[in-house]
């Protein structure tokens, strides 16, 4: 069946213009006659009447055009497409900075071996012919480039491998011409402030500065050393400027570079350093001021995070003072990438893994919004509690654990320490799985001589309960796991007949009351059935005349008394 129907006059005031809504009436003879008076006064070079039919199931019109008077649309001309080119067409384009990722991708063996970095390869004449030289080595790289690069953009893997042996030839070309024309002075006649001060205004600045800190670092051999030299060149550069700008830059882009590889890492932060440490010890070199303060509030972080010191030291207090704002970025998101990763921050020990975890979401969230926004923080931690909820990590981090109540309360602290919804319910269904099992039913039921009794227990899953609570678990993972506590504390205390024991004690009444407000409150025993009976025999004994006239004649421990009963539930 047919739904409503109206229909719609369209004009187009000049042959290139788009059709544009005029009327819309139910009038079929009004939208014909106001179509041909607009195209008959000239007022438009095109007109178009269409009938709408709403469809009453999809809720949608259907469109029929039933007059169509004046200019034909015009087609519009597809603009012709560019020819692909490649993605690098000149040297001077393989000197930017994707261009110089590439390099360092494809020729990472060859980098390694040497020990330099793809800006100094590019700025370093001896470099560029021994890359040369090798042959092999400058083919197969060409080939990593051009074949991918080929299939992507449908050119001819030929012409492109062509293309790019070209570009590298004449690259080195260009290189170890201005290595011969003696383009890079030397540091053994000048300073460095000296050379930036001579650069300034020419065009070739940035080029021959690389050249020069690149030759700077020729002699020097491992990441530390390097790094050494790098921070005496930033001694040496000019106080304020475009000179210091420049050398800045240069540094900056050399250590960024060296600081991408994790050997180099390694050398410079300590070899002994585990991932954790490792990222512990970064974020204390790119964010030293904020790490301090926490360290001023917290002593315990700083016996988890190590000493940064020497060239890394000096790198820090060069971040701090903001010289360097692209190297401390490029830094914070290698840190986020390697909390994300799968790979854990001390192997051979779990609990010691949350604890680095703790420090690292600490130091990195009192320095976001400077290196990082806190969502990214957030997102990193989310990423690593994933790992930390996995079978493999669950078992390795409860091994250690004698009893199956310590097995609870290890638990508990990695629900506490984990991010992410998903992840929390993780963490709890291993907490509830542990909590609700028979093993820790039948060890808290058993009595062993010198062990733990009846109260010591009940206090011990009062202080659990109460982690369950305090870790921000989702609502309903926190009232089972809560309410499974309670249930086993419950079945404890009917075991004992404590609460009998405590009603039939010759004590004064007025301890007897504290112990059971106490327990009636969460405090020596777990919220649940315990507690519930603990509050039915204060209120038992609050109502009976004797204890009435006990606590008339002790108005000190009757106010005692008055400030626990609105926490046990008790109001009188």
């Amino acid at each position: 069946m047919a739904g409503p129907i109206h229909y719609e006059v369209y004009v187009r005031r000049t042959a290139p213009a788009a059709w544009t809504l005029l009327i819309a009436t139910e009038d079929r003879k009004a939208a014909l006659e106001t179509a041909e008076e607009q195209f008959q006064a000239k007022q438009a070079v095109a007109v178009r009447v269409t009938k709408e039919t709403l469809d009453p199931e999809t809720m949608e019109f259907n469109s029929l055009t039933i007059l169509n008077l004046g200019l034909p649309e015009e087609k519009s001309k597809k603009k012709p497409e560019a020819a692909a080119r490649p993605a690098c067409g000149s040297p001077k384009e393989l000197y930017a900075p994707h261009a110089r990722a590439l390099i360092g991708r494809v020729l990472e063996d060859w980098l390694k071996r040497h020990g330099v970095t793809a800006f100094e390869l590019l700025h370093r004449p001896d470099l560029a012919e021994r890359l040369d030289a090798s042959g092999v080595e400058l083919q197969h790289a060409v080939q990593k480039v051009a074949v991918p690069e080929s299939q992507a953009s449908g050119q001819d893997l030929h012409g492109m491998v062509r293309h790019y042996q070209r570009l590298a030839d004449a690259t080195i070309s260009q290189l170890m011409k201005a290595g011969r024309s003696g383009q890079f002075p030397s540091l053994d006649d000048l300073s460095i402030a000296d050379v930036a001060h001579r650069l300034s205004g020419s065009a070739d600045r940035a080029f021959i500065m690389g050249g020069v800190a690149a030759q700077a670092l020729a002699d020097r051999q491992g990441a530390r050393a390097r790094l050494h030299r790098l921070m005496d060149l930033m001694d040496g550069a000019p106080t304020e400027g475009p000179p210091r700008a420049l050398v800045v830059s240069v540094v900056e882009q050399i250590a960024t570079e060296m600081l991408a590889i994790r050997s180099n890492l390694a050398d410079i932060l300590g070899p002994s350093l585990d991932l954790g440490a490792s990222l512990a010890a970064l974020v204390r070199m790119v964010a030293p001021k904020e790490v301090e303060r926490l360290i001023a509030v917290d002593p315990r972080m700083g016996l988890l995070t190590p000493t940064v010191d020497g060239p890394a030291a000096r790198l820090g207090s060069r971040i701090a003072a903001g010289d360097f704002p692209r190297l401390s970025a490029a830094l914070a998101r290698f840190i986020t990438r390697e909390l994300s990763s799968s790979r854990r921050l001390r192997p051979s020990d779990p609990a010691g893994e949350i604890d680095i975890l703790r420090t690292l979401a600490m130091a990195l969230t009192s320095a976001s919004g400077r290196l990082l926004t806190l969502e990214e923080v957030q997102n990193a931690f989310v990423d690593r509690s994933r790992s930390l909820v996995t079978p493999d990590f669950v078992a390795s981090y409860v091994q250690s654990c004698a009893t199956v109540l310590a097995e609870a309360e290890h638990l508990t602290r990695l629900c506490e320490n984990v991010t992410g919804a998903a992840n929390k319910r993780a963490a709890a269904r291993w907490l509830s799985g542990c909590v609700k099992s028979v093993r820790l039913e039948a060890e808290l039921r058993q009595s062993t001589p010198g062990g733990s009794n009846a109260s010591q227990k009940l206090l011990t899953l009062a202080r659990l309960q109460r982690s369950v609570r305090a870790v921000q678990l989702g609502e309903i993972d926190e009232r089972e796991i809560a309410a499974s506590i309670g249930t086993l504390g419950g079945t404890l205390e009917a075991d004992a007949g404590l609460i009998s024991q405590i009603a039939r004690a010759s004590a004064a009444v007025t301890q007897k009351l504290g112990v059971l407000l106490r327990m009636a409150a969460g405090e020596t025993a777990p919220l649940g059935p315990a507690a519930d009976r603990a509050r039915a025999e204060a209120l038992r004994m609050l109502r009976a005349s004797e204890v009435k006239d006990a606590l008339s004649v002790e108005p000190e421990a009757s106010a005692a008394l008055n400030a626990l009963m609105p926490a046990a539930g008790i109001r009188l």
